[in-house]
Protein backbone atom coordinates (compact mmCIF):
# COMPACT_ATOMS: atom_id res chain seq x y z
CA UNK A 1 0.00 0.00 0.00
CA UNK A 2 1.26 3.23 -1.05
CA UNK A 3 0.46 5.75 2.13
CA UNK A 4 0.61 8.85 1.75
CA UNK A 5 0.05 11.34 4.74
CA UNK A 6 -2.94 13.56 3.62
CA UNK A 7 -6.29 13.58 5.19
CA UNK A 8 -7.61 11.14 2.70
CA UNK A 9 -4.58 9.06 2.93
CA UNK A 10 -4.40 8.82 6.86
CA UNK A 11 -7.89 7.34 6.49
CA UNK A 12 -7.00 4.69 4.27
CA UNK A 13 -4.41 3.87 6.08
CA UNK A 14 -6.66 3.52 9.50
CA UNK A 15 -9.33 1.42 7.88
CA UNK A 16 -6.31 -0.96 7.18
CA UNK A 17 -5.32 -1.45 10.54
CA UNK A 18 -2.13 0.97 10.00
CA UNK A 19 -1.58 4.51 11.69
CA UNK A 20 1.20 7.32 11.75
CA UNK A 21 3.43 8.48 14.10
CA UNK A 22 5.96 11.28 13.87
CA UNK A 23 9.49 11.09 15.16
CA UNK A 24 11.19 14.22 16.36
CA UNK A 25 14.32 13.02 16.67
CA UNK A 26 14.45 11.56 13.57
CA UNK A 27 12.65 14.15 11.67
CA UNK A 28 10.66 11.45 10.17
CA UNK A 29 7.57 10.31 9.88
CA UNK A 30 6.86 6.36 10.31
CA UNK A 31 3.64 4.11 10.25
CA UNK A 32 2.62 1.34 12.45
CA UNK A 33 0.33 -1.74 12.58
CA UNK A 34 1.14 -3.69 15.89
CA UNK A 35 0.39 -7.15 16.25
CA UNK A 36 -0.73 -7.66 19.07
CA UNK A 37 -3.29 -4.95 18.95
CA UNK A 38 -5.19 -3.48 22.02
CA UNK A 39 -8.16 -2.81 22.02
CA UNK A 40 -10.83 -1.61 25.12
CA UNK A 41 -13.99 -4.11 24.68
CA UNK A 42 -16.80 -1.93 24.79
CA UNK A 43 -18.30 -3.98 27.54
CA UNK A 44 -15.50 -4.50 29.27
CA UNK A 45 -13.98 -0.84 30.33
CA UNK A 46 -13.27 -0.70 34.20
CA UNK A 47 -13.95 2.50 36.00
CA UNK A 48 -12.16 2.25 39.80
CA UNK A 49 -14.09 3.07 42.77
CA UNK A 50 -12.20 6.51 43.09
CA UNK A 51 -12.91 6.87 39.27
CA UNK A 52 -16.88 6.02 39.93
CA UNK A 53 -16.79 8.48 42.75
CA UNK A 54 -15.06 11.63 40.83
CA UNK A 55 -17.71 10.87 38.19
CA UNK A 56 -20.79 11.40 40.49
CA UNK A 57 -19.33 14.15 42.23
CA UNK A 58 -19.55 15.92 38.61
CA UNK A 59 -16.21 17.32 38.91
CA UNK A 60 -15.49 17.59 35.81
CA UNK A 61 -17.99 18.84 32.66
CA UNK A 62 -17.33 16.90 29.69
CA UNK A 63 -17.16 18.45 26.57
CA UNK A 64 -17.37 16.92 22.81
CA UNK A 65 -15.66 18.24 19.95
CA UNK A 66 -15.75 21.77 21.22
CA UNK A 67 -11.75 22.40 21.46
CA UNK A 68 -10.26 19.46 18.92
CA UNK A 69 -6.81 21.73 18.70
CA UNK A 70 -6.54 22.25 22.32
CA UNK A 71 -6.65 18.32 23.05
CA UNK A 72 -4.18 17.62 20.34
CA UNK A 73 -1.87 20.20 21.87
CA UNK A 74 -2.48 19.20 25.43
CA UNK A 75 -1.59 15.55 24.23
CA UNK A 76 1.47 16.94 22.39
CA UNK A 77 2.52 18.86 25.72
CA UNK A 78 4.94 16.20 27.26
CA UNK A 79 8.07 16.01 29.08
CA UNK A 80 9.24 12.99 27.02
CA UNK A 81 8.89 14.57 23.82
CA UNK A 82 5.90 13.87 21.07
CA UNK A 83 4.82 12.00 18.33
CA UNK A 84 2.35 14.85 17.72
CA UNK A 85 3.84 17.57 15.38
CA UNK A 86 2.49 21.14 13.79
CA UNK A 87 2.12 19.35 10.48
CA UNK A 88 -0.24 16.23 12.25
CA UNK A 89 -2.47 18.87 14.06
CA UNK A 90 -3.58 20.99 11.13
CA UNK A 91 -4.10 17.00 8.88
CA UNK A 92 -6.31 16.29 12.33
CA UNK A 93 -7.97 19.08 12.20
CA UNK A 94 -9.16 18.75 8.77
CA UNK A 95 -10.38 15.78 9.25
CA UNK A 96 -12.17 16.95 12.44
CA UNK A 97 -13.54 19.10 10.36
CA UNK A 98 -15.04 16.70 8.36
CA UNK A 99 -16.67 14.84 10.66
CA UNK A 100 -13.77 12.20 11.34
CA UNK A 101 -11.46 12.77 13.91
CA UNK A 102 -13.47 13.61 17.47
CA UNK A 103 -12.25 14.92 20.96
CA UNK A 104 -13.74 14.43 24.52
CA UNK A 105 -13.21 17.05 27.03
CA UNK A 106 -12.94 17.53 30.71
CA UNK A 107 -13.25 21.55 31.72
CA UNK A 108 -12.80 22.76 35.36
CA UNK A 109 -13.84 26.26 35.86
CA UNK A 110 -13.93 26.81 31.84
CA UNK A 111 -10.54 25.56 32.18
CA UNK A 112 -9.72 22.61 29.54
CA UNK A 113 -7.94 20.24 32.06
CA UNK A 114 -7.35 16.81 30.44
CA UNK A 115 -8.89 14.87 27.31
CA UNK A 116 -8.80 12.49 23.96
CA UNK A 117 -9.18 12.15 20.82
CA UNK A 118 -9.31 9.89 17.97
CA UNK A 119 -10.45 9.20 13.74
CA UNK A 120 -13.88 7.95 13.42
CA UNK A 121 -14.65 5.42 10.74
CA UNK A 122 -18.10 3.31 10.77
CA UNK A 123 -18.45 1.74 13.25
CA UNK A 124 -15.09 1.93 14.61
CA UNK A 125 -13.01 4.59 16.93
CA UNK A 126 -9.27 4.49 16.93
CA UNK A 127 -8.18 6.75 20.49
CA UNK A 128 -4.82 8.40 19.27
CA UNK A 129 -3.68 10.38 22.79
CA UNK A 130 -4.47 11.62 25.79
CA UNK A 131 -3.85 14.04 28.24
CA UNK A 132 -4.57 15.30 31.65
CA UNK A 133 -3.83 18.55 33.93
CA UNK A 134 -5.22 17.53 37.29
CA UNK A 135 -6.30 14.28 39.10
CA UNK A 136 -8.24 11.62 36.58
CA UNK A 137 -9.05 14.44 33.77
CA UNK A 138 -8.15 11.78 30.70
CA UNK A 139 -10.13 9.22 33.02
CA UNK A 140 -13.19 10.71 33.09
CA UNK A 141 -13.09 11.60 29.22
CA UNK A 142 -11.71 8.11 28.32
CA UNK A 143 -14.91 6.61 30.32
CA UNK A 144 -17.24 9.29 28.71
CA UNK A 145 -16.02 8.64 24.84
CA UNK A 146 -16.76 4.65 26.25
CA UNK A 147 -20.08 5.70 26.86
CA UNK A 148 -20.43 7.88 23.78
CA UNK A 149 -19.71 5.06 21.67
CA UNK A 150 -21.86 2.46 23.08
CA UNK A 151 -24.47 4.72 22.96
CA UNK A 152 -23.64 5.53 19.39
CA UNK A 153 -23.30 1.13 18.85
CA UNK A 154 -19.80 1.40 17.68
CA UNK A 155 -18.53 -2.03 17.98
CA UNK A 156 -14.51 -0.82 18.32
CA UNK A 157 -12.29 0.62 20.34
CA UNK A 158 -8.60 0.70 19.56
CA UNK A 159 -5.62 2.24 21.35
CA UNK A 160 -2.60 0.54 19.94
CA UNK A 161 -0.69 -0.73 22.58
CA UNK A 162 -0.92 -2.15 26.12
CA UNK A 163 0.85 -0.18 28.71
CA UNK A 164 -0.38 -0.97 32.70
CA UNK A 165 -2.29 2.21 32.98
CA UNK A 166 -4.76 1.17 29.67
CA UNK A 167 -4.52 -2.46 31.27
CA UNK A 168 -6.20 -1.10 34.82
CA UNK A 169 -8.88 0.68 32.65
CA UNK A 170 -9.76 -3.00 30.97
CA UNK A 171 -7.57 -2.62 27.69
CA UNK A 172 -6.37 -6.14 26.31
CA UNK A 173 -4.10 -7.42 23.70
CA UNK A 174 -5.57 -9.62 20.40
CA UNK A 175 -3.55 -11.06 17.38
CA UNK A 176 -3.27 -8.81 14.38
CA UNK A 177 -5.50 -10.81 12.67
CA UNK A 178 -8.55 -11.10 14.59
CA UNK A 179 -8.70 -7.01 14.99
CA UNK A 180 -8.25 -7.08 11.04
CA UNK A 181 -11.52 -8.86 11.11
CA UNK A 182 -12.69 -6.77 13.35
CA UNK A 183 -12.41 -3.59 11.76
CA UNK A 184 -13.24 -4.27 8.54
CA UNK A 185 -16.82 -5.23 9.89
CA UNK A 186 -17.12 -2.66 11.60
CA UNK A 187 -15.78 -0.17 9.59
CA UNK A 188 -18.88 -1.12 6.67
CA UNK A 189 -21.14 -0.13 9.76
CA UNK A 190 -22.93 3.11 9.31
CA UNK A 191 -22.33 4.80 12.99
CA UNK A 192 -22.49 8.73 13.89
CA UNK A 193 -20.54 9.63 16.57
CA UNK A 194 -22.97 11.31 18.46
CA UNK A 195 -23.15 12.52 22.20
CA UNK A 196 -26.89 12.58 22.29
CA UNK A 197 -27.29 9.31 20.60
Amino acid sequence: MNLEFTPQGVLQAYANGIFPMYHAEEDMLGWYQPDPRTIIPLDGFHISRSLAKTIRKGTYEVRIDTDFEGVMRGCADRETGTWISEEFITLYSILHRAGYAHSVETWRADRLVGGTYGISIGAAFMAESKFHRETDASKVALAALVDTLNRSRFELLDVQYLTPHLASLGAIEIPHSEYASRLRKAINRTRTFNATA
